[in-house]
């Protein structure tokens, strides 16, 4: 799997224009592309879609309950500190609880629900030079606390 990655991520949700408004307002992705009340696909950079959102088979519905399998989270990734801190302060004046944070080393994390109730992670990772490694050179990841207020003083 050298060459694969991940292109985008679909998702069913409930009411289109309120997960437009989260994934283009809050987590600042662009909307490229709407098919009336049943779907829209955003992207970063100009590319076409990291995201689509669909009604197809959820209008209206509620989120599964705790303890069924699916989706744990999407996972957007920021280019720096200083977008994830804009991000972060933009999901916080919009009053949507955090499920956590945290530094693992390689990668500074925050975790929340979008509006359907699917978990998101944004982050940033640290230039891999950076990464914590073992003695034998191994990847050496952690799950400490991240400092909000300090991610947040670096907002611009």
């Amino acid at each position: 799997m050298a060459h694969a990655s991940v292109g985008h991520v679909h998702l069913k949700v409930a009411d289109l224009e309120r997960a437009i408004t989260f994934y283009r307002d809050i987590l600042g992705f662009d909307l490229n592309q709407k098919f009336g009340t049943q779907a829209a696909f955003l992207g970063a950079g100009g590319y076409h879609h990291h995201i689509g959102l669909n009604t197809w088979e959820s209008a209206g519905a509620t989120p599964p309950p705790n303890g069924y399998t699916g989706l744990y989270h999407s996972a957007f990734l920021y280019p720096d500190r200083a977008a994830l801190a804009t991000v972060l302060k933009r999901v916080l004046e919009a009053g949507i609880p955090l499920d956590g944070a945290a530094d693992h080393g390689v990668s500074e994390a925050i975790y929340l629900r979008d509006p359907d109730g699917n978990g998101v992670e944004i982050y940033r990772d640290r230039p891999e030079h950076d990464w914590p490694r073992d003695n034998q050179g191994a990847l050496k990841m952690g799950n400490a606390s991240l400092d909000l207020n300090a991610l947040l003083a670096e907002s611009p």
